[in-house]
């Protein structure tokens, strides 16, 4: 089997603590760190274009505590939160953390919670991979402080729109909201179902009404195609086309 490795980042306002966790995450096989930050505000801009698995949080933060941001994240990273204050564990269990490192702890410590995470992303990409993804039927989204199940068959398009992504869906003239990257939706909508066409949008191959030269045409709404997404999508329209 394939050795997991798991991508991190690290947000701290405290640069001795943001330096400690550097250090264990350095000497953690598994562990490839991937940005560390002072603060939430930064480490927002980061995670709205790549891909994080786990998040060493601290909680007390200015502008936006670990605990707001913890809120935020796509749902495939995870957190273990690092503070020095013991009455947020339970806020951070509320919010799904993995584990919650009380500050000051050493490397056993944070080992023992990085294997946690560790053990939980085996059996996540396990499951993955048993499961037949293109049967897929619908997602739960995050909107207005609650969990939106959005059946796939429903969905005309995704668009991105700054750090949030609009849903467009059947018989529904206004779009589902939600705080997520198109980069970290792609991965989790099935390919036989849904293609990227543009920096901008994901379209529902199904519901695709006419294909004019490089645009799309789906509800009344033209999407263009464009030049690095296009040789993907001609090869699904030649596979799907009449040969006459």
């Amino acid at each position: 089997m394939e050795a997991i490795q798991l991508k991190c980042m690290i947000v701290d306002d405290e640069p001795m603590a943001l330096n400690l966790v550097e250090s264990y995450v350095e000497k953690t096989p598994y562990l490839i760190l991937k940005k560390k930050c002072n603060s939430a505000i930064e480490a927002i801009e980061y995670i709205r274009t790549e891909t994080v698995d786990l998040l060493f949080l601290d909680i007390q933060m200015p502008d936006l505590t670990g605990l707001e941001f913890s809120k935020m994240l796509p749902k495939h990273t995870r957190v273990i939160f690092t503070t020095a204050f013991d009455q947020y564990a339970l806020e951070g269990f509320k919010v799904e953390a993995l584990d919650y490192l009380l500050k000051p702890f050493d490397y056993a410590e944070f080992l023992t919670a990085s294997n946690k995470a560790l053990e939980w992303f085996t059996l996540l990409r396990g499951q993955h991979k048993t499961s037949i993804s293109d049967e897929k039927e619908f997602l739960f989204v995050k909107s207005e402080y609650k969990q939106l199940r959005i059946k796939l068959s429903d969905v005309l398009y995704f668009e991105g729109l700054k750090d949030y992504i609009k849903i467009w869906l059947k018989d529904n003239p206004k779009p589902v909201l939600t705080l997520m990257s198109l980069k970290n939706l792609e991965e989790e909508l099935p390919e036989a179902q849904f293609m990227r066409v543009h920096r901008s949008f994901i379209v529902s191959l199904k519901n695709i009404e006419v294909v004019e030269r490089s645009q799309i045409v789906i509800n009344d709404q033209r999407i263009t195609v464009s030049e690095q997404y296009k040789p993907k999508f001609l090869e699904f329209i030649n596979d799907n086309s009449l040969n006459t």
